[in-house]
C-alpha cells in the first residue's frame, strides 16, 4: 500500500534531471506528487514531467510565468501537453485570465504565486510595492479569484485570513514548510507541516528537508505523519 500522502509536493530542486530521476527512485510509495522548478526545466524538466505521468505521479510544473497575456496563454497551451496537474503563473490579473484561456479543455490547474516566502516587508519596500506583505497577499488572492483560476501560492502564516475572508472553495499550495526544529534556510515565512494544514493550505511544497536528508523516504514519511497529526 502507498504510503504517500497527495498533499505533499516533493520538490525537484536539484542539479540535473538524473539527480531527481535518482531521487523519485529512492522516495518509492513514500511521494506521489513532485514539482519542477526553474533550476530543471531548461534542461529536460517537461520531458521528466512526462515520464512522472507516465509513472502515475501527480507533477507541479512551477514555471511562475510572467510575460503579456498573448505570450502567456500560447505559453500554456504549449505546457498543457506535458499533462501536468499544477502550474503557477504570476498572480497578476492580466497574466492569471491568460493563462485561465491557455489551459482550456484540458485537466490542469492554474495557481497565482501571491508574495513568494522568501519576501518580507523590508524587501517588498526596496521593491517599490506600496503594500506589507499581508495586506499584497490578500489582494493578490482576490484578484486570482476573479480571475477564475484554481488556487494561489502562499505562505501558511496567511492562510487562516485567507480561509476567513475568501472561503474554502480553492487551493492554497504553501511553499516554506520546515519539519519541526528544522532549519529556515532563506526562507522568511515559514510553517511546519502540521501548522499549515491546520492553517487551512490544501498542499505543502518540501524541498532541502527531503531532499537533503541522510535518508530522504524516511523524511517525507515523517512529514506525512506530521500533516496526519
Amino acid at each position: 500500500m502507498s504510503q504517500s500522502d497527495p498533499r505533499l509536493i516533493a520538490a525537484l530542486d536539484l542539479p540535473s534531471t538524473g539527480d531527481a530521476r535518482s531521487l523519485v527512485q529512492t522516495l518509492g510509495e513514500s511521494v506521489s506528487f513532485y514539482k519542477i522548478g526553474l533550476q530543471l526545466l531548461p534542461i529536460g524538466g517537461m520531458d521528466l514531467a512526462r515520464e512522472l505521468k507516465a509513472a502515475d505521479k501527480q507533477v507541479f510544473l512551477d514555471y511562475k510565468l510572467h510575460d503579456i497575456p498573448a505570450t502567456v496563454e500560447k505559453a500554456t497551451r504549449s505546457i498543457v501537453t506535458a499533462g501536468a496537474d499544477l502550474l503557477t503563473v504570476h498572480a497578476e490579473p492580466a497574466v492569471m485570465r491568460a493563462a485561465h484561456t491557455g489551459r482550456e479543455g484540458s485537466d490542469l490547474k492554474i495557481l497565482g504565486v501571491t508574495v513568494m516566502t522568501c519576501y518580507d516587508d523590508e524587501m517588498l519596500e526596496e521593491m517599490g510595492y506600496g503594500f506589507k506583505a499581508r495586506d499584497l497577499v490578500l489582494r493578490r488572492v482576490e484578484q486570482s479569484l476573479e480571475a477564475g483560476i484554481d488556487g494561489i501560492v502562499a505562505s501558511a502564516q496567511e492562510a487562516p485570513e485567507i480561509r476567513e475572508r475568501f472561503g474554502n472553495g480553492f487551493l492554497i499550495v504553501t511553499p516554506g514548510i520546515r519539519p519541526a526544529g528544522a532549519d529556515a534556510g532563506d526562507q522568511k515565512r515559514v510553517v511546519t507541516p502540521g501548522d499549515a494544514i491546520r492553517n487551512g493550505s490544501t498542499h505543502l511544497v518540501v524541498g532541502r528537508p527531503i531532499n537533503a536528508a541522510p535518508d530522504p523516504a524516511a523524511a517525507a514519511r515523517a512529514i506525512t505523519a506530521e500533516m496526519a497529526g
